[in-house]
């Protein structure tokens, strides 16, 4: 029993230690959540590096000068003598139309020419010949005048019969009436000449309309350069009655190449012709491809009331990897600040949890940053971000800067109470719960030490 009693007894001491213990532990804990309850911060250091502000956009690779060559008559493909990828030099032979038709046009308007200068040398000869019959009237008048003249004086003298007379009348009338009849078809004669020189000249413009016709059924290269698409096939008809169509598309020189890029209102204000810009492929996803802005084109194109801007990037393609209608990711740097003060732009975000309840009296615009932006405020000359600093005490103290450009991680600071190697607060942390709060974007936590 005694043995009983005593083992009961050391049970129950050990149970009362232990609970003690229990006890204890909770109570040091509960302290030291109670201490570890006042907030941290995560500071980075502001250092000194470039700042390279960019605008992207995506666009398509289409060489410099593309020319679609077509066909000005219509016909059956005979023969192809490119194809895709095919080099070619101006004036080469690179399709032919079925020329029959064209040939047989051919003949029929020269046959048209022979006829009209046939025309027009009868028209000659009937000229000549009315010219002739003219003068025979001229003979005949000047004849028969002499004739009534010397009548008129014998019958002044009552030398001869007043039928004689009137004979010489008659023949004098019949034979000026003659000459202007002759005169008036020689004007015929000549209107049929110059009738006969008008359809010569019509019969040669047909034969030459028709030689044209014909050359047009050989489809040659109109530059230098590679065959990038052939729409056509041999056997394949070809209508050109309303508009050309497309035979070949030949790019002049692939070795130059350009980037098509449509870059929205908001940032083509700070583009300019001559900026570096750099691009990347999917087929090459690994190369970074260099050019620059060539062109800034000023028509708008609107695709659901969004306005952009077509971007010309000029861009060196030696190598020839770049193809004919890729999509490029386009980057153009628009400005560069080289050892310049720089600061997170999560440190610009951030504010402390007292000053979100209680508010920091700053004086903000009435047009709220944009989202993803650094917590600044614009004025008439320059851009205003705030920023927080640790006191010797350990409590955030709020400082103004003067912003330059941002490249969206870091902004630079123009002017402002701080220098470099100060240490800016970038997240608030607090260990209550083992967790901690952030107001600054998660990507820049890393930045923290």
């Amino acid at each position: 029993m005694r043995m009983g009693n005593r083992g009961k007894r050391y049970l129950v001491t050990i149970a009362i230690v232990v609970l003690f213990i229990l006890v204890g532990g909770f109570l040091f804990y509960w302290l030291i959540g109670q201490k570890g309850s006042n907030q941290k911060f995560r500071t980075i250091r502001i250092e000194r590096g470039e700042i390279n502000s960019i605008v992207t956009a995506t666009g398509t690779i289409n060489p410099v000068i593309t020319v679609l060559v077509g066909s000005q008559v219509s016909g059956t493909i005979k023969a192809l003598y490119a194809d895709f990828n095919s080099r070619v030099q101006v004036g080469e032979m690179i399709a032919q139309i079925d020329p029959a038709i064209f040939e047989a046009q051919v003949d029929q308007a020269k046959a048209n020419v022979a006829t009209a200068l046939a025309n027009l040398s009868n028209a000659q000869a009937n000229l000549q010949n009315t010219q002739a019959n003219l003068v025979k009237a001229e003979v005949a008048v000047s004849d028969t005048k002499k004739t009534l003249d010397r009548n008129l004086q014998l019958m002044k003298m009552s030398a001869v019969a007043q039928a004689a007379l009137d004979t010489a009348q008659t023949n004098y009338d019949s034979a000026v009436a003659q000459r202007e009849a002759t005169k008036a078809q020689l004007e015929v004669a000549r209107s049929q000449i110059e009738s006969a020189k008008a359809q010569v000249e019509h019969a040669k413009a047909a034969l030459k309309m028709a030689e044209i016709n014909l050359r047009y059924t050989t489809i040659r290269s109109p530059v230098d350069g590679t065959v990038i698409s052939r729409n056509v096939d041999v056997g394949q008809t070809v209508a050109a009655s309303l508009q050309a169509p497309t035979l070949f598309t030949i790019a002049k020189d692939l070795t130059q190449m350009q980037v098509d890029t449509n870059f929205s209102e908001a940032d083509i204000g700070r583009i300019e012709k001559g900026q570096e810009a750099t691009f990347n492929v999917d087929a090459y996803p690994e190369r970074t491809f260099r050019g620059r802005v060539s062109e800034i084109r000023n028509a708008p194109i609107t695709i659901q009331n969004v306005v952009t801007y077509d971007v010309v990037i000029q861009v060196d393609n030696k190598d020839l990897k770049l193809k004919p209608g890729m999509t490029a990711n386009v980057t153009i740097m628009v400005a560069h600040r080289d050892g310049v003060l720089k600061i997170p732009n999560a440190a610009l975000r951030f504010r402390p949890e007292f000053a979100q309840k209680e508010g920091t009296g700053e004086k903000r615009s009435s047009r709220p940053p944009s989202i993803g932006q650094p917590t600044s405020w614009q004025t008439e000359e320059k851009r205003l971000g705030r920023v927080w600093v640790l006191s010797s005490e350990g409590k955030p103290v709020p400082i103004s800067v003067d912003l330059g450009i941002t490249n969206g991680t870091f902004s630079e600071v123009v002017s402002g109470g701080l220098k470099e190697g100060v240490e800016v607060i970038i997240e608030e942390t607090s260990k209550k719960q083992g967790q901690s709060r952030s107001t600054s974007s998660p990507v820049m936590r890393g930045l923290g030490k």
